[in-house]
């Protein structure tokens, strides 16, 4: 069988396993609602408490789980090459823990509760962590740079970043009240929390303007993936293509902290997942990798709120399921 055939017939069976989880979703939950029922709702002959349930609650969510999932896992496909490390994701390099912190530092010093944040406020949580995101990228960058961009020196700078962050992230929400923490602790562990169509318009440009820009890139990746000094004998400026590289995983990485908390692991599983099925070529990679980000992550989230009687965020879900591969993935590593 042929390399794209090969493609084609994986990106088809990702693509109906997608379509099916996405069908299950709205099919369950705390109202259950039949597969007819959801077609009826589709086609507007639904009750309005079916449509209510079905297009403004469980739609956006689904939306939400696709966006995050595609943007998380490509920001892990672009850091693992970039940094030609396999165990690099955004969680790993402190990404998520910084837009966790911003935050929580918005939550303390101007709003003193979260029970008193008004529309407003609760739009600026995306910005915030955003922000956050791409102020703890340059960070490690300025770190990291000694003479160029070494890949090991951004690892541990990385690694070392988020732990500084994460300890004080804690001291922080130490501070918070019960009722603000607990909120905090359960968006901090990847909680897809913006499940509104505001919040899924607020963000969906976004996402549409990156995920093309790095799919282009896919040809720049395959160059940088043979090493900077085979990259650059054939004509690529390196350097500049890794920070370019690297600014677009980490504003991706922002984007989904922003709308889904710190989901851990799947910028890291879901390219290696891809790798496996489809080889290191970039223009298959990338997409594979999205659809198998966008599928773990529905499939987490459905299993959370389905799987016992209180909710358990998404991203509790994904390092529960992610936990023995990342293992594997150390004891592989030399």
């Amino acid at each position: 069988m042929s390399q794209q055939r090969k493609v084609r017939l994986i990106w088809t069976l990702l693509s109906f396993l997608i379509i099916a989880a996405c069908l299950i979703s709205f099919n369950v939950g705390t109202v259950s609602i039949s597969p007819i029922e959801v077609w009826q709702t589709i086609i507007g002959q639904g009750t309005p408490k079916q449509e209510l349930i079905l297009l403004e609650i469980r739609l956006p969510a689904i939306i939400l789980a696709l966006m995050v999932g595609t943007g998380m896992a490509l920001s892990g496909a672009v850091l693992q090459t970039v940094t030609r490390n396999e165990l690099a994701e955004p969680g790993i390099l402190g990404i998520n823990a910084g837009a966790g912190l911003m935050v929580v530092l918005y939550i303390t010093l101007f709003q003193g509760s979260l029970s008193n944040m008004s529309l407003l406020s609760t739009f600026a949580m995306p910005f915030f962590a955003f922000l956050g995101a791409m102020l703890t990228a340059v960070l490690i960058l300025f770190l990291s740079w000694k003479q160029g961009l070494h890949t090991i020196r951004l690892l541990l700078t990385g690694i070392g970043i988020n732990a500084g962050i994460t300890a004080i992230l804690t001291a922080l929400q130490l501070r918070l009240n019960p009722h603000d923490f607990m909120k905090a602790l359960t968006w901090l562990s990847g909680d897809l929390w913006a499940t509104q169509w505001k919040y899924v318009w607020a963000l969906a440009p976004w996402f549409l303007l990156l995920i093309p820009v790095i799919l282009y890139k896919s040809h720049v990746l395959n160059v940088l993936n043979l090493g900077p000094l085979v990259s650059t004998g054939l004509g690529i400026r390196t350097e500049r293509e890794r920070l370019t590289l690297i600014v677009l995983a980490v504003a991706l990485a922002g984007l989904g902290v922003a709308a889904g908390g710190g989901i851990a692991f799947l910028g890291l599983i879901s390219p290696h997942i891809a790798r496996k099925l489809v080889g290191p070529k970039h223009q298959y990679l990338l997409p594979t990798a999205a659809m198998i980000g966008s599928l773990i992550l529905i499939l987490a989230d459905m299993l959370g709120k389905n799987l016992l009687v209180v909710d358990i965020p998404a991203g509790i879900i994904v390092s529960i399921l992610s936990a023995p591969y990342f293992i594997y993935l150390l004891l592989k590593t030399k």
